[in-house]
């Protein structure tokens, strides 16, 4: 009995890793991209007027189809709760998932997925109306705060005012929109999210003026994409997207002049663009895709800069800083792992 358990133990320990490692061949033989996202986080993802995703999130699967498939246009997006998210990638709904999900100790060793590089560095906030008065967390003591279900901010929220010895009502919502509908009803005192959720939010709001984001913040939230764990090829493959993507910014190549820095006359002679862009080496070979797909990924999307910038940074309805976001040598933590 004994050996026949071992037996059975090893054969599993075999399959797994073989079934986890399709999913590549999947997407390639699919022709598209499976990709999860919010149900509606303006500047990271939500709908617009034609009921085309836009944000960063969504930024993403596009560069992530364009990288793999060659063209952006391939992906089916999969709004997903809070909740549900976890779930529908490991049971396989979907190939991977963008959605605002904070990396933490216990996802990373409890969930039997693998957390992605971040992109996104964020912070646990509170919305709250202007003509409440309230200036900072303290002055919540004893309110009634509206935070959605399966997030670290349920815990976040506990864990802080349990610490600070303040007193708190929760009103828990499976779906970010009702949540929002509830707080701007007046059904709750404040609303707990992350900062730039919360700013997307308010924006949206009938009335944005008559609600503000406070200044403090209470957790880290790192922000990025989750795989399947076994899958090393395809979480690999995520990865080198984002550095690919942030390597850009750093060396100035754009979505406008992407084609031209890979052009072999008149194209960039560092050896760094050129191995990005595939005009030299064999960096796609290791991936399974072919060496321009750093530039597919660019000519869709942009670069780091340019996706922050459009969705959520000064050139947005949203108006973030770039902040801890910001390149490693312009005073932020965007820092990408070498070409070489």
């Amino acid at each position: 009995m004994k050996r026949l358990l071992l037996v059975a133990i090893a054969a599993f320990a075999l399959a797994a890793p073989a079934s986890a490692q399709q999913t590549l061949a999947a997407v390639k033989a699919r022709g598209t991209l499976i990709c999860g996202v919010s149900q509606g986080f303006a500047g990271f993802s939500a709908p617009d007027s034609r009921g085309e995703y836009r944000g960063l999130d969504v930024d993403y699967c596009r560069a992530v189809a364009a990288a793999v498939l060659g063209d952006a246009s391939k992906v089916r997006f999969v709004p997903l709760t809070a909740q549900a998210r976890f779930t529908a990638l490991q049971g396989g709904e979907i190939d991977v998932l963008f959605r605002n999900s904070t990396q933490t100790y216990s996802r990373a060793t409890g969930l039997g997925l693998a957390q992605g590089p971040v992109n996104f560095y964020d912070g646990q906030g509170f919305a709250v109306r202007r003509d409440a008065n309230v200036r900072n967390v303290a002055g919540l003591d004893g309110a009634t705060i509206c935070v959605a279900q399966g997030t670290t901010h349920e815990l976040n929220l506990g864990d802080t005012f349990r610490g600070r010895n303040l007193k708190f009502s929760p009103v828990v919502f499976e779906r970010i929109d009702t949540m929002y509908e509830a707080f701007y009803a007046g059904r709750c005192d404040a609303m707990t999210q992350d900062a730039s959720a919360l700013a997307g939010a308010l924006v949206s709001a009938r009335d944005p003026a008559a609600f503000m984001v406070l200044p403090e913040t209470i957790s880290k939230e790192p922000l990025g994409p989750f795989t399947r764990n076994g899958d090393v090829q395809w979480t690999n493959t995520i990865a080198w997207i984002h550095n690919a993507l942030v390597e850009a910014e750093e060396y100035g190549v754009t979505q406008a002049n992407a084609q031209a820095q890979a052009a072999g006359q008149g194209g960039s002679a560092n050896p760094t663009i050129q191995r990005l862009l595939g005009t030299t080496g064999e960096f796609g070979k290791t991936l399974g895709l072919d060496n321009a797909w750093a530039l597919h990924a660019i000519r869709a999307v942009g670069n780091y800069g340019e996706i922050f910038e459009r969705n959520v940074g000064q050139g947005s309805p949203l108006k973030l800083a770039r902040g801890l976001n910001g390149l490693w040598n312009h005073g932020g933590l965007m820092y990408a792992i070498p070409f070489r």
